[in-house]
């Protein structure tokens, strides 16, 4: 009898147990995949590596010492093997729950390490519960590979919660979005038109670039990339390069940029390097019928009549000139209002004869 109430004393004195309990225990023993824990019952407590971390290629002989102490949740009073099931994982869901939970509540903006890119979407872990992010609500702008987020930590706040369902969603837009309405907020109240900004081309089209100038997207429109001729925008830009660039114009949230800075203008001094009588040389840009437009440099171009291309009869200008020839003309008209230039070779044709006859030629003479 003595022993029985002894053995009765011993099974009084130890502390029951319930599923779903948390319960403090001493690891008593680890192995690569699983922990053993003293937890003041009759029978040990084990947690598997499943029920410890997703990563199952852990050895968890790495990440947890004999001697520690460790909370742990009861998933199972006996596991079949007498000993009773514990979860850590599950414990710090819980609680992670929690947190997202309050969250979620508060509106509060959490931080946390993207574990997995997904097809649709990001999966973060938020103190061992798991948050989705779907793509369209990772960036305020479209991505399409999504895989630079691998590992990154990023800011998100809960706007579905409902764990029952295994549906907790996070949204990173919404922040981004609020951030850059404050940049652009402080971007418009400090820029002018005509001040020069430093930008980072985002995206290039066909008809021209638009820049991030930290805040807003300015527009650098094909004709405002140079003073001469752009073919294709494509070409000349590359997304990511960072340009300085002329604040043209600011028409309510839209912003017009250019490369034309005035004083690069090429017409600034044109009155000078193209005064009527002076000779110049040119490359043939493109032709029509009626004349070859001959350009002298980046913005200026000057038109070759038909008519003034040899004294000598020319039907059209692809009968004696071709695309990028160099040539020599005489300027016979000079419009700086219109930025019209016209140009003959005719004229230095006539020159050339009467000083070889030592008489001198103007060009109201041809």
């Amino acid at each position: 009898m003595s022993e029985l109430s002894f053995e009765q004393m011993l099974e009084e004195s130890l502390k029951t147990i319930r599923t779903g309990e948390i319960v403090t225990g001493k690891v008593i023993d680890v192995k690569e995949d699983e922990i053993v824990l003293n937890i003041g019952y009759k029978s040990d407590g084990i947690i598997p590596r499943n029920e410890y971390t997703d990563d199952q290629n852990l050895d968890l002989t790495t990440v947890v010492q004999v001697g520690e102490d460790m909370e742990a949740k009861v998933t199972r009073v006996n596991d079949g093997e007498g000993q009773v099931a514990l979860s850590y994982k599950r414990l710090a869901a819980d609680r992670g729950n929690k947190k997202i939970e309050e969250a979620f509540e508060s509106h509060e903006v959490l931080t946390a390490k993207v574990t997995q890119v997904l097809g649709g979407g990001l999966s973060v872990v938020v103190e061992g519960a798991r948050v989705f992010i779907p793509a369209s609500l990772v960036s305020d702008v479209y991505e399409k590979d999504l895989s630079k987020y691998s590992d990154k930590e990023i800011e998100f706040i809960i706007t579905e919660f409902n764990p029952r369902r295994r549906r907790i969603i996070g949204d990173r837009k919404q922040i981004m979005v609020a951030k850059r309405a404050e940049l652009q907020k402080e971007l418009f109240a400090k820029i002018h038109a005509g001040d020069v900004v430093e930008g980072v081309i985002k995206n290039v089209t066909d008809f021209g670039a638009f820049i991030d100038l930290g805040g807003a997207d300015g527009l650098l429109h094909i004709s405002e990339m140079s003073w001469g001729r752009v073919e294709s925008p494509k070409k000349a830009f590359k997304t990511g390069e960072k340009l300085e660039v002329l604040i043209k114009d600011i028409n309510g949230d839209k912003i017009a940029l250019s490369l034309k800075f005035p004083e690069t203008n090429p017409w600034k001094d044109a009155a000078e390097k193209y005064a009527i009588g002076n000779v110049i040389t040119g490359r043939v840009a493109r032709m029509t019928d009626f004349g070859a437009f001959v350009e002298l440099e980046p913005g200026v171009d000057a038109l070759l009549h038909v008519s003034q291309i040899s004294k000598e009869h020319v039907d059209k200008p692809a009968d004696v000139l071709s695309i990028g020839q160099e040539i020599e003309a005489m300027v016979v008209d000079f419009n700086e209002e219109d930025k019209k230039i016209s140009l003959s070779i005719k004229a230095l044709q006539v020159q050339d004869e009467y000083q070889e006859e030592d008489g001198p030629v103007y060009s109201d003479e041809v």
